[in-house]
């Protein structure tokens, strides 16, 4: 009995005690600390998603601004792009009008060659470094400065046309990427919490790829903009200098066209006056031909009808003074043989002056023979002159006026 109550694997009442109190105060320190971890656990979800909130909400905001500031650029690279692909439109036009007025001058420039061309065959006098001919090779001179100068801006043209697609092309790009960008940004921004189709992904911190700063992403685009910006500024500037050129070139082709015609109008009136009175001084000539052939003929008529009367006075003179011995007394018909001797005197007389008379005639037949060939020469003379008026009429008058009817000047 006593053994028993002696037994040393059985603990004191004091050790039970101390161990319920033990037990006691460890499982409230665990409960206390187990509180704590709770409260601080609950703080911790609290704050957490608190920030998680916060910073979720920031990224919304800096995505809604991103996505504002997209639309802005998409919003001005699509202006810039109208404007350039408007401006591009409206230059092709204008080129459209250098080629048509460059077209234009070929036409005038043959038509002025061949003028100078046909002129060359003018005959004789007429063929003469004239107004129309001065006139003429300026306005060669001025169709050929025209189709240079209009070649070198068409050349201009295209090359602008080159740099406004080059500047098109950029602005589509840009707004390729920023239409891709915006519809990603788009889809970021649709994105919540309870989105189905969201995902880890371990590799969306990696940095990779090319990145930009902002700065550089801003410069990018107002680069495209400051380019499209000049090209259409460039092509502004370019279509006021095709309009000056067209209308210009266009004033000083009409004002030398009128300028030949003029000269040409003033040169046909001269040549027609001269042929008018070079056929007026030909049908004074044929006239005075015509005059002169009766001349001979009545001064050869003239000296036939003096032919007859002195042979008579010289066959009388010539019997008269071959009367015999004392055939030559003075009888009694002396009275009257001295009056046939004044007679014979008279006669005498008569047939030398008559004589003179033939000679006169006959050096004035000499000298209207002589006027005759003068004016039969001069009368061929006449005659080929007006033909070579006739042939310089033809070639101004009917070749190259009539052929420059046509010539049509128009302000492309």
């Amino acid at each position: 009995m006593a053994r028993l109550l002696k037994d040393s694997s059985k603990f004191h009442p004091s050790e039970w005690y101390t161990a319920n109190r033990m037990q006691c105060a460890s499982t409230e320190s665990q409960k206390s600390r187990s509180e704590c971890i709770i409260a601080e656990s609950w703080r911790l979800v609290d704050e957490i998603e608190k920030t998680t909130q916060k910073t979720q909400s920031d990224v919304n905001k800096k995505i809604e601004q991103r996505r504002e500031e997209i639309k802005f650029w998409k919003q001005e690279l699509d202006n810039k792009l109208e404007q350039i692909v408007h401006e591009t439109e409206v230059l092709l036009t204008f080129k459209t009008r250098l080629e048509r007025a460059l077209e234009s001058c070929k036409e005038p420039l043959v038509i002025a060659q061949k003028c100078l061309l046909y002129r060359q065959r003018r005959a004789g006098i007429d063929l003469v470094h004239d107004e129309v001919e001065q006139e003429l090779v300026k306005e060669a001179e001025v169709l050929q400065g025209i189709i240079a100068l209009l070649g070198r801006t068409l050349e201009q043209t295209n090359e602008q046309i080159r740099r406004n697609r080059s500047a098109k092309y950029n602005l589509e790009m840009d707004l390729k990427d920023k239409f891709t960008a915006l519809t990603i940004d788009d889809y970021c921004a649709s994105l919540t919490n309870d989105t189905p189709d969201i995902i880890y992904a371990d590799n969306a911190m990696k940095l990779e790829g090319n990145f930009v700063s902002c700065e550089d992403w801003i410069d990018f685009s107002n680069i495209n903009v400051e380019k499209a910006d000049k090209q259409g500024n460039n092509s502004l500037a370019l279509r006021a200098l095709i309009d000056g050129i067209l209308s210009q070139t266009a004033n000083d082709l009409r004002k030398q066209y009128e300028m030949v015609n003029t000269a040409f109008r003033k040169r046909v009136k001269e040549v027609k006056d001269a042929k008018h009175k070079l056929e007026t001084l030909l049908a004074m000539v044929m006239d005075e031909t015509a005059s002169q052939e009766k001349n001979i003929a009545a001064l050869k008529k003239a000296i036939a009808d003096k032919e007859g009367p002195v042979k008579v006075a010289q066959t009388r003179l010539e019997a008269r003074n071959h009367r015999p011995n004392v055939e030559l007394c003075y009888d009694t018909v002396h009275s009257s043989l001295m009056s046939e001797v004044q007679e014979i005197t008279k006669n005498i007389q008569r047939q030398v002056e008559m004589t003179k008379e033939e000679n006169l005639l006959k050096d004035a037949l000499a000298q209207a023979e002589a006027e005759l060939k003068d004016l039969s020469r001069r009368r061929l003379s006449l005659e080929e002159e007006v033909k070579v008026k006739e042939n310089t009429l033809y070639i101004d008058e009917v070749l190259c006026m009539q052929m420059r009817e046509s010539v049509c000047i128009n302000s492309y």
